[in-house]
């Protein structure tokens, strides 16, 4: 899955047993595994390397595994969408724009840097990545909360000592029993599809609002590929502002510009 990826796991593992439970769903669920690392080609190289430049621990970089198992227009029940599934108040504070013609929560780029700008906070907040990871879950004031409560029962706020849902409570298990299978296949009897160690696309600033047809003609490459790299957009039309970036597969830029 990319060199660029394993060498900087470092998050503690928490509540080991549930570890272990989730790890065995994801080896039984093989096939879904495998087309899940297979959707998340484009976007891999991209999400780890801005999980890497600031730092983060890289497990963050598959928390879209967890949360949406890769598909960029994911929904959810509660109204989170995206691959980083946000929730649209969180969304708009974090700078993702949604009306009738675009979604930011879709849109990858600003996407994850709102989800990375999102799990700094929380982690500067509670000073720990699996409670970080927990807020970005639950919510912050939930967690606080938790935190508190836990605290004046004299216990330490540790992600195990914290009363939380099953849903949460099972969140970082989940995301750990990804990093491990991820950081050692063979020991889980898995051969993970291959991923370039290498930018997928490039992100380029356009100026004039263009046809998405005629914008995957200039590139050279199918509607379809231009839609997945592309999915802010409700309606086949990219409509610049000065933030947002059209993404394009490398190979095709040239032929674009």
């Amino acid at each position: 899955l990319g060199n660029n990826l394993r060498g900087d796991f470092h998050m503690v593992e928490v509540n080991p047993e549930l570890v272990r439970r989730h790890e065995s769903n994801v080896v039984k669920g093989n096939a879904d595994f495998n087309r899940t690392i297979d959707r998340s080609k484009p976007y891999m190289f991209h999400i780890a390397n801005e999980v890497k430049k600031r730092n983060m621990p890289s497990e963050i970089a598959l928390l879209p595994f967890i949360e949406s198992a890769y598909v960029t227009k994911a929904r959810s029940h509660v109204g989170a969408s995206g691959l980083w599934q946000f929730m649209p108040a969180t969304g708009r504070h974090y700078g993702l724009e949604q009306t009738a013609l675009y979604d930011g929560r879709h849109d990858v780029y600003a996407s994850t840097d709102a989800a990375l700008n999102y799990l700094e906070y929380l982690y500067g907040l509670f000073g720990d990545w699996s409670l970080a990871l927990a807020a970005y879950n639950w919510g912050e004031g939930n967690v606080a909360r938790a935190v508190k409560r836990t605290e004046s029962q004299g216990l330490l706020p540790t992600y195990e000592n914290l009363k939380m849902p099953q849903e949460t409570r099972n969140y970082a298990p989940k995301l750990l029993a990804w990093r491990n299978i991820v950081s050692n296949p063979a020991a889980f009897g898995i051969n993970i599809p291959k991923i370039e160690d290498d930018e997928y696309f490039e992100a380029l600033n356009v100026t004039t609002p263009i046809d998405t047809a005629q914008a995957a003609r200039l590139a050279g490459i199918s509607q379809e590929e231009f839609n997945r790299l592309n999915p802010g957009f409700n309606l086949p039309v990219f409509i610049p502002t000065a933030k947002r970036k059209m993404l394009l597969p490398k190979n095709a830029v040239n032929h674009f510009v």
